[in-house]
């Protein structure tokens, strides 16, 4: 860190934090990312759905995204952030936050914009995680295409199975629902699969199977091994609120079709959290968003921020102006 307080501090360097520090620093404002290195999209193979960077892979797209911060004079550090707290103001010009790292170093910044992302919480299946990204898939847009006509399994957890198993078939005419410890489907909802010819499998999943590497089967309780090569789950989202809260924000529950689906931080539509000077963008607020959704996101409020602060030194610069 080159200076001890910023304009603002971004904590989160993945594709929203990124996108704010590019507007700000574009915006002639200091900037400083602080990121922990502990991007969500890691184990994908590629980002998808990014108008002019598809199929890039997620480590290569941070870096273009750094190396465009750092042309700017935006600054980006690697750490972890274990809590903000604000400082007090002083006439027209407010206090700001002081932003404490890890081992207990600190700095300062007019606004806080928090890009902190989320967290899957996978499913209790015996190997899930090892799979996670690569076989095992949550979202139809970011890998539908990856494994099109291929036999695609749905483990139900919840009742959005059903929806899932209906939207997978999009990609694939050989859709298995496995039943596992979700909701027994309604009669609409049968009809409504039989109809689109997905299978339904009863019976607890015990595990994945595994051949040469590649994911091959799903293996139930009572032995039965179901060949497959991608499974979708319903993982849960919980935001990576930390910092947030240390300023008194708190998380609330996202639901969606019947089923709480994770946690988020609310803000209002350009990112301004209920604590004034601090906004959020991206999977922190967003839980659904994709990686350009979320780089969409960071502009907007990173514009935000910017608008603020120049309200800010307009009143400083009023207020100096009539002291003469």
């Amino acid at each position: 860190m080159k200076q001890q307080r910023y304009d603002v501090v971004i904590v989160g360097g993945g594709a929203a934090g990124l996108s704010g520090a590019l507007t700000l620093a574009r915006a002639r404002r200091s900037v400083l990312v602080i990121d922990a290195g502990e991007p969500r999209n890691a184990p994908a193979s590629h980002v998808h759905n990014y108008l002019g960077r598809e199929s890039t892979p997620p480590g290569e797209l941070l870096a273009i995204g750094r190396g465009e911060v750092a042309g700017y004079g935006g600054e980006i550090v690697e750490g972890r952030v274990a809590s903000a707290e604000r400082l007090p103001g002083e006439g027209e010009k407010e206090g700001g936050f002081r932003v404490v790292m890890e081992g207990g170093s600190s700095v300062e910044a007019r606004r806080l914009l928090v890009t902190t992302g989320l967290v899957d919480e996978l499913p209790p299946v015996p190997g899930l995680a090892e799979r996670w990204g690569r076989e095992v898939l949550h979202c139809p847009y970011c890998h539908g295409r990856e494994v099109a006509d291929r036999p695609i399994g749905v483990l139900a957890t919840g009742p959005l199975a059903v929806h899932q198993a209906l939207m997978w078939r999009q990609w694939s005419d050989d859709v298995t629902l496995f039943r596992h410890t979700g909701p027994e489907p309604t009669d609409e909802e049968y009809e409504q699969l039989a109809a689109r010819g997905v299978a339904v499998v009863d019976g607890e999943v015990s595990g994945l199977e595994v051949t040469d590497d590649r994911f091959s089967g799903v293996r139930l309780a009572g032995g039965r091994v179901v060949p497959r090569e991608a499974l979708v789950i319903q993982a849960r989202f919980t935001a990576r609120s930390a910092v947030l809260e240390s300023l008194g924000l708190a998380p609330v529950a996202q639901e969606m079709g019947g089923e709480v689906i994770g946690t988020y931080i609310p803000t209002d539509p350009v990112g301004a959290t209920e604590v004034p000077g601090v906004w959020a963008a991206g999977n922190v607020t967003r839980l659904t968003e994709q990686v350009i959704g979320a780089a969409a996101a960071g502009l907007m409020a990173a514009a935000a921020i910017n608008g603020d602060l120049i309200a800010e030194d307009t009143r400083t610069a009023v207020e100096a102006r009539r002291r003469g």
